[in-house]
């Protein structure tokens, strides 16, 4: 973590270093030469929305929330899911889950298999709560390793076939259930599993209705509330739907691409195309263009060092000339350099010039953060409010 601007952070114009504080002591806004093109902006007034929002609807279907920190693995947006009620913070990894716990997260779940002895041995000695999944004898043994004077508590993954991991049947399930149950060193909490790669509703909705069977049969080897753990941010209404307010279970979701939404894949697949709701999307990045070779053509000073590609190319938003902002229509983005991207216009788009920004609408927000260590928190008026560090 750094509470240092310098002239290594991207998107900022620093030449001198100064503290985090006082830079923001500075009152500075997007278009007051403080920030260099391009830059990655949060809305801060859509992160709150989209925070309350998942917060309501979690307590009316009678869930938690244990939203997945890797999309940002920006401490601040944890504090603002935790203080609004959240379980804990969920991670993909037990180097996350250490840089979490280090930023001040408490309770932890961790969604992947975890197999290195030095991490397990951290998880086994910390003060933090982690809990952790396996799908395999051999998992069982290595977390059996680590520490046999405090138990660490253990989830059992529900997989699907061709899935990426978990136990592909509900009895391959209860026989890693009565392992860790029967074995030192180990706490039996309960089960998980991820929907979000399975094709349709249809087959969610089967899966999910047998992680509530699973779910009540480990049940009955645990003392108090057994835990379930599923949603990814394309089908949580289905999981509050089959797992909402199930009796004796403590129901986790763990969906993480709501608190920042986006322009693209989960504007398209969020359930609140389906049901009441919405969410609001607050990343946008800020570049500039820099040519116009040829008719037609407009080449921006950002690419895949800044943009996420991998599920859909950003989506322009607007244009700005001199700070004032104008309609975009007509351009798409159709293909990133390492640090170019190609605006294409159709007959009629908006006339663009050297020197213009472009405001860029994003797809997945977890292929956003991970390029930019600082990242400026906006207000509706432009100002920077906050400065998200991130720990990638």
């Amino acid at each position: 973590m750094t509470d240092t601007i310098g002239p290594w952070t991207k998107g900022f114009w620093q030449p001198e270093p100064v503290s985090t504080a006082d830079w923001l002591a500075g009152e500075h806004h997007l278009f007051d030469g403080s920030l260099s093109w391009p830059v990655l902006t949060v809305d801060t007034a859509a992160v709150d929305h989209n925070i309350a929002t998942m917060a309501a609807f979690a307590a009316e279907h009678g869930l938690r929330l244990a939203p997945h920190g890797k999309t940002s693995m920006a401490p601040a947006l944890y504090r603002r899911q935790l203080d609004a009620g959240a379980w804990g913070i969920t991670l993909a990894s037990a180097n996350q889950a250490m840089a979490a716990h280090a930023a001040g997260v408490d309770r932890i779940l961790i969604a992947n298999e975890v197999l290195d002895p030095s991490a397990l041995r951290w998880i086994a000695r910390t003060e933090a709560e982690v809990l952790l999944q396996v799908d395999s004898e051999a998992g069982i043994a290595a977390l059996a390793a680590a520490d046999p004077d405090r138990p660490v508590p253990v989830l059992i993954e529900l997989g699907h076939p061709a899935g990426r991991t978990g136990a592909r049947d509900l009895p391959a399930l209860l026989d890693l259930a009565r392992r860790v149950h029967t074995t030192e060193g180990l706490r039996l909490a309960g089960v998980t599993a991820y929907e979000g790669g399975l094709p349709g509703a249809t087959e969610v909705r089967a899966f999910l209705g047998l992680l509530r069977e699973a779910g009540t049969a480990v049940g009955e080897l645990i003392d108090g509330d057994v835990i379930v753990s599923a949603g990814g941010s394309a089908w949580f209404d289905l999981v509050a739907e089959v797992l909402g307010g199930m009796p004796g279970a403590t129901v986790l979701l763990r969906s993480g691409s709501t608190v920042t939404h986006d322009h693209g894949i989960y504007a398209e697949r969020t359930p609140f195309t389906r049901i009441p709701g919405e969410l609001r999307p607050a990343l946008r990045v800020w570049a500039q263009v820099t040519s116009r070779p040829e008719p037609g053509l407009a080449i921006l000073g950002a690419g895949k060092r800044d943009l996420p590609y991998d599920e859909g190319l950003p989506i322009p938003l607007r244009v700005h000339r001199d700070g004032v902002p104008g309609e975009l229509g007509g351009w798409t983005l159709t293909r990133t350099n390492d640090q170019h991207a190609y605006l294409e216009s159709a007959e009629g788009a908006t006339e663009l010039a050297v020197g213009d920004v472009v405001e860029l609408g994003l797809s997945h927000p977890c292929t956003s953060f991970d390029k930019w260590r600082a990242v400026p928190v906006i207000d509706d008026r432009q100002r920077v409010v906050e400065v998200l560090t991130t720990l990638f």
